[in-house]
């Protein structure tokens, strides 16, 4: 069937702000959506509060509104928009399905003459109503565990009587698995139940038998209107169940499981696809499935939409479920649809993998002081990353290189844990870092069915790790000088870093690099295709791994490299690696925007990212995408194949900009800004000899590497003191002391932490007003994008606190301060591109508290609120294109635009809510006033005072 004729305008709800539970793989969902509903020339109106998302760039839709997500700004775009005919409420996760739900309760749709596609109403509540769901799941002979719904604290009470313990809470209609978790003990069910009833908000949780131990899997399934479904992605968590999936190490292809309970399993899907509505579009089933011989399956659940696991699937499978979904949703078949990839087989089609994915999440405990660190049914990480290889070992390996937590892969970087009281309590509470902490303890002699007793993770996984180690034990035998090419090059296979060889043979991972080279053990691309190379595909996403040489007839050896390199100019640009507090999805806008500017100015863009959520790493944004660790051994390789003009390393933010210095250091090019410059900026000694000259003002401060020069320091800065380490992002380890006590005290545990770091001491300008200007700059020009003044006063982290464009107390004096003073410092930082700098006001004179010469997490917001492409334009700048003068600068506000940071505290219960120096929000809306006598403004203004000390 083809297309609905009827459908030629579509609402498309996003998902809002980042929230730990819902991140920006909804942004990755919706821009593959509305770029689907373009091509087939249907008008797009999107509904987003994000202004950090490239989903809510003008260029995406036909129009986006940046406004709350309530019923109340529907009806408004409705009122606008009588064209409107569908809603697509599926790619917004939670958010959008609540908001979709709440409007049918009141009418909306059927007043305005809005279907809903892609999914339906009673879908939507058989899945999130647990009771529903249970008793549907009955109805079609599916196992479930056994369960009860409970509304009340009584109820509750008779039920935890009636199962015994553990138990499981789960809280109806919310999202990451919020109220959720496990009750081992009678003492500590009252407070769970209380949490769970209150966090869901019906008010009502499904209490049910604990399957601990047992094996959890993900399947992705399509649908079309003629019932044709596909399995797109079969997944296995590595972690058993009783770990949220969102926190769970993942593999694809599923690797434990016999094939004919995977088929069992592939037809239970389906059956519960096909029974919870009549709609066509994704879904994403759970199940649990028995550790024994019999392998049992149960049913978890089932949502209708597409979720954190499909952008996963996608990436992993090179099959864009959300861009097909949303096909379906206008009444297209799968089979009448083409296969993305090749562009030659049909979309009725599943994939089938000649490599393996593995997924690990990437955590901020860092950030929550006093938060409960173990994991459990409530999601807690940030973001994630993906590694693929060859082999799970060389997938895990380049996963576990793509976190950026100061590790190499597993064990052989001499940063495992020795103690064996604390190995066992990190295996029995599953913690963030226990795919590092199995490798110590098989190291430590643990045996493999220990291991297994205590973690019930399964045994195929456990003997990949006791095969790495025992690589690791042979190699170490051995010096660089005497070490066979056929170990270098299984190590290598099995995704061991160059610096974790090193280790192990005592030498410099430079020597490693050379021996290889001097071996000819390469590295080689191949395709992720969909198809397993049975078909020719055209997309060119591509992986790196290690092969052994094949003997050619005429008696060479040689490997088979899938990446063709072009004659065009090219220009490389650094992703930003896994989501992280102080490191967001505005990296990614910034990442997209570059790639679209350089292939405008007529150059072959090559992307280079590892996190699976992003619109960047879409196969078809970049010409190339290398879906690689952001790790300096993966990208050396890369430019050496290459060969580009240069580097971009302004748009990744920080994890970019680390690999400045060994870019410069390798004579590869770093398109705009130096890396002279950047090093000049984050050097606070040189930064502030280049203020001095320059006649700006900073904060008196001093530079100590240890304790005692810290307290000496003390006495001439005066308290309150703001101390920080350097080269961190999201005001990592910062805080304010009021005294020596808590000044020592502070310092040892940076150093501690952060060993051999410079330690930066500023006298703290206490009840100063912060602001904060974005500017570009071609060396010779210096244009302002925007200068932001913070309602919070200085000493909140910016990422922190509201922010309103344009200015609203800010004198003449002090604005004309802040743009010479930016002027200045972007031109003696010969800033060729992006620059962010933040001041300090007091007494109306203006101080410099830092320069970022790079993207910075506010641009994003400028170019929505001002409705400009800045990022282009800065990207053009770099490239030696054009200059600042080239442009038609004309930005346009009617009144004011409002950053505000959206925190994600409620899932950690006891933490410190307190905002400080030291970044807390995991994402931000806009939110856009007339005046400032706005009730929003005034409400935010008047808490201004809880933070003022005098």
């Amino acid at each position: 069937m083809p297309k609905n004729k009827d459908i030629k305008c579509v609402l498309i709800i996003g998902s809002g702000p980042i929230i730990i539970g819902q991140a920006c793989e909804f942004d990755y969902s919706g821009t593959q959506s509305l770029r689907s509903l373009r091509e087939d020339g249907i008008k797009t109106i999107l509904i987003n509060s994000n202004p950090a998302t490239i989903m809510t760039d003008p260029s995406m839709a036909d129009h986006v509104y940046l406004k709350p997500l309530t019923t109340k700004s529907i009806v408004g775009i409705l009122k606008e928009h009588p064209e409107i005919d569908a809603v697509l409420p599926t790619m917004g996760g939670q958010t959008a399905l609540n908001l979709c739900i709440e409007a049918d309760e009141k009418g909306i749709w059927n007043d305005f003459n809005v279907k809903l596609i892609g999914v339906d109403i009673d879908a939507i509540n058989i899945c999130e109503d647990r009771e529903k769901f249970k008793q549907l799941m009955g109805r079609i002979n599916v196992p479930v565990a056994p369960a009860k719904t409970v509304t009340s604290y009584l109820q509750g009470k008779e039920v935890a009587q009636e199962f015994g313990f553990p138990l499981v809470i789960r809280a109806s209609f919310t999202l990451g698995g919020g109220g959720a978790g496990f009750v081992h003990r009678a003492e500590d069910f009252d407070e769970m139940l209380t949490r769970g009833l209150e966090a869901s908000p019906i008010h009502e949780v499904l209490i049910d038998k604990a399957l601990l131990g047992w094996k959890e899997y993900e399947l992705e399934l399509l649908r079309d209107r003629n019932d044709n479904v596909v399995i797109i992605c079969a997944i296995e968590n590595m972690d058993p169940m009783g770990i949220h999936t969102g926190d769970s190490i993942t593999v694809a292809p599923a690797m434990t499981l016999s094939d004919k309970t995977y088929q069992r399993m592939r037809d239970l899907a389906i059956k519960m696809m096909r029974s919870i509505g009549d709609f066509a579009g994704g879904c994403n089933v759970q199940f649990a499935v028995s550790p024994d011989e019999k392998e049992d399956i149960v049913a978890i659940e089932i949502n209708p939409r597409v979720s954190r696991s499909s952008a996963l699937a996608s990436k992993a499978t090179g099959y864009p479920i959300a861009k097909i979904a949303t096909k379906l949703a206008l009444g297209y078949n799968l089979d009448e649809l083409d296969n993305q990839i090749t562009q030659s087989t049909s979309a009725l089609f599943e994939p089938s993998l000649d490599y393996v994915i593995v997924k690990i999440p990437r955590w901020n405990f860092d950030k929550f002081e006093g938060s409960d660190r173990t994991l459990g049914l409530q999601m807690k990480s940030v973001g994630e990353v993906m590694g693929i290889g060859r082999s799970f070992q060389e997938a895990l390996h380049k996963a576990t290189q793509s976190l950026e937590i100061k590790r190499n892969g597993l064990g052989a970087d001499g940063k495992g844990y020795k103690d064996y009281d604390q190995i066992i309590d990190k295996l029995t509470n599953p913690s963030w870092d226990r795919v590092f902490v199995i490798y110590d303890a098989i190291q430590m002699g643990i045996p493999l069915s220990r291991i297994h007793e205590i973690t019930k993770i399964d045994m195929w996984f456990l003997k990949q790790y006791e095969e790495l180690l025992a690589l690791d034990t042979e190699i170490s035998k051995f010096e660089i000088d005497t070490l066979p090419k056929d170990l270098l090059l299984e190590a290598k296979q099995k995704g061991f870093a160059d610096r974790q060889i090193a280790h192990m043979l005592d030498c410099f991972e430079s020597d490693v690099y050379n021996k290889r080279d001097e071996l000819g053990v390469n590295r080689v691309y191949k395709l992720v295709d969909t198809c397993a190379a049975e078909f020719k595909a055209e997309t060119p996403y591509y992986y790196s791994t290690f092969e052994e040489g094949i003997l050619s007839k005429d008696g060479e050896f040689y490997t088979s490299n899938e990446s063709k390199v072009s004659d065009r100019k090219k220009i490389i640009v650094l992703g930003s690696g896994p989501n992280r507090i102080g490191q967001g999805i505005e990296f990614d806008y910034s990442c997209v925007h570059g790639v679209l500017a350089a292939s405008e100015c007529d150059y072959e863009t090559i992307m280079i990212n590892c996190n699976p959520e992003t619109v960047s790493t879409d196969f078809d944004i970049a010409d190339k995408l290398y879906f690689e660790p952001v790790f300096w051994e993966h990208i050396y390789d890369i430019i050496r194949h290459e060969k580009p003009e240069g580097v971009i390393v302004q748009l990744g933010g920080q994890t970019a900009l680390k690999l400045a210095e060994k870019l410069d250091r390798y004579g590869i090019k770093i398109m705009g800004t130096s890396y002279e410059s950047l090093d000049l900026a984050e050097d606070r000694g040189s930064f502030s000899k280049l203020l001095q000259e320059n006649d700006i003002p900073y904060p008196d401060f001093g530079v100590a590497e240890n304790a005692d020069e810290a307290l000496a320091l003390a006495d001439e800065l005066d308290f309150p003191i703001l101390v920080r380490p350097s080269y961190v992002l999201g005001g990592q380890g910062m805080k304010i002391v009021i005294n020596k006590d808590e000044l020592e005290e502070h310092v040892v545990d940076l150093l501690r932490k952060i060993p051999n770091n410079k330690l930066l001491l500023d006298h703290y300008l206490d009840g100063a007003i912060e602001a904060e200007a974005d500017a570009i700059c071609d060396g010779e020009d210096v244009y302002i994008i925007g200068i932001m003044e913070h309602i919070e006063p200085c000493g909140i982290h910016s990422g922190d606190s509201h922010a309103l464009l344009p200015p609203f107390n800010l004198g003449d004096l002090v604005m004309e301060q802040i743009r010479d003073h930016t002027k200045k410092i972007a031109l003696a930082l010969n800033t060729v591109g992006l620059i962010n700098i933040q001041f300090a006001i007091k007494d109306d004179k203006v101080f410099i508290i830092e320069a970022n010469p790079r993207a910075s997490r506010t641009v994003p917001f400028i170019a929505k609120a001002y409705k400009e492409p800045y990022v282009n334009y800065a990207t053009k700048v770099m490239l030696g294109e054009k200059k600042v003068k080239d442009f038609k600068f004309n930005p346009k506000l009617d009144g004011y635009a409002i950053k505000k940071p959206v925190f994600s505290f409620d899932k950690f219960y006891n933490v410190n809510k307190q905002l400080g120096p030291e970044m807390k929000s995991t994402g931000e809306s806009i939110l856009f006033i007339d005046s400032l006598k706005d009730d929003d403004f005034y409400d935010l203004y008047s808490r201004r005072k809880m933070y003022l000390s005098k």
